[in-house]
């Protein structure tokens, strides 16, 4: 005999909302809960596409036209409501990477157990997110701007597998605060084959001087739910990734030598009646140098990705749900490596439509490179976007 399930038609929302996996929902998805309540399934999806003019220095200006992202996501619990889990499947080119010999297909980009004993504590295994900085730690869906920073491109810790532990302490309207720690791989997300003795320690402190923002609004950027009182976060972040192998710790291509290295990510975020302020810092060291040789061939090398950066946004979101956006970023590469990368300004400007916030929203961009060379020279870059995102 076939167990029987049925459709959630109730008037609460049926989405897992878990500190590790902050995705962007508006409405309910898709929620299929059995019966006895043994069981809960929901399943949503979201893709982006987007046409970009790209004009670099030194080049013919050229068109590119891209399904950015295009993801599957599943969560709901087993046997009880406090043993969760979340799944989320990535498919378009730009998420999965280039198959290479040798490397396993990037589709997974998580996949974690969570128990949830009490609205104070998650305790998660798996692949997921570590705590990091904050426009990582958001989902992708919930940027106002197409893409994130140069900043986070270089220095963000990402997906790992392991444990993290986070303990909640979110109130309305009044002093809140949240830590949040991990031990995991330091090898990034979908690596077998590669074991060492190393492993990543993060930790997180996360402040919220005068309480929670509406509807979880750490977690996405720009004002779209209008709060009615100012709200302030400021957080950090600190990893150390002992023995890495790749150029940027969990991301990058692969190292000659093993490297420990150490990050440090810090935010700031303001929000009150459509205005949006964030700031960030982001930096990353190693304990040798970063440049690692090909012992096989010392004409060839890599080297691990040192500096550091600050992000600057600042937006208006209309009554009408037209949001104005400006963001400068500045990265000043490491001594080790200022010979072989520039440093970097970013200027960006954009306008969102939110139709149904971030879960349907239309976007245009431009962007404004400055790549300053250690040999004096500097390129300038620039590039016009069109994005629209929908997803359920």
């Amino acid at each position: 005999m076939h167990a029987q399930v049925t459709i959630e038609q109730s008037k609460h929302d049926n989405d897992i909302k878990l500190s590790a996996l902050p995705y962007y929902s508006f409405g309910k998805g898709v929620g299929i809960t059995s019966p006895d309540s043994l069981y809960q399934f929901n399943i949503r999806f979201r893709m982006q596409n987007r046409v970009t003019y790209i004009n670099n220095d030194g080049e013919n200006g050229a068109y590119d036209g891209q399904i950015r992202r295009l993801r599957l996501r599943f969560d709901g619990y087993v046997g009880n409501p406090k043993f969760l889990y979340a799944i989320q499947l990535s498919f378009a080119p730009g998420d999965v990477g280039e198959i290479k010999d040798g490397e396993n297909l990037n589709i997974i980009r998580d996949a974690v157990i969570f128990y949830r004993p009490n609205k104070h504590w998650n305790i998660g295994f798996g692949q997921t997110k570590l705590p990091g900085n904050r426009q990582r730690v958001n989902s992708s869906g919930g940027l106002q701007l197409t893409d994130r920073t140069i900043n986070n491109a270089k220095f963000t810790i990402d997906r790992d597998f392991g444990f993290q532990f986070h303990n909640l302490n979110e109130y309305k309207d009044k002093f809140s605060y949240n830590f949040k720690t991990a031990l995991s791989t330091g090898e990034g997300r979908n690596v077998t084959g590669k074991a060492d003795d190393g492993i990543a320690v993060t930790g997180k402190i996360e402040l919220l001087p005068l309480g929670a923002f509406s509807k979880d609004g750490t977690y996405f950027e720009g004002d779209v739910v209008r709060e009615k009182k100012p709200k302030v976060m400021l957080s950090g972040a600190f990893q150390q990734n002992n023995h890495a192998k790749r150029t940027q710790g969990q991301l990058g291509n692969d190292l000659f030598e093993q490297r420990t290295m150490k990050s440090v990510l810090l935010d700031a975020m303001f929000k009150y009646k459509g205005w949006a302020a964030m700031s960030s810092y982001m930096s990353r060291t190693t304990n040798d140098n970063a440049i690692t040789i090909n012992p096989l061939d010392i004409t060839e090398s890599n080297y691990v990705f040192v500096g550091n950066g600050f992000d600057y946004q600042l937006s208006y979101n209309t009554k009408a749900n037209y949001e104005f956006i400006g963001r400068y970023s500045i990265q000043k590469t490491g001594s080790d490596i200022e010979k072989l990368t520039p440093n970097t300004k970013q200027y960006s400007f954009g306008v969102t439509k939110y139709i149904w916030e971030h879960a349907f929203k239309v976007q245009a961009e431009l962007n404004y490179d400055t790549l300053d060379y250690y040999n004096g020279t500097t390129k300038n870059n620039w590039y016009l976007r069109f994005q629209v995102e929908i997803g359920i």
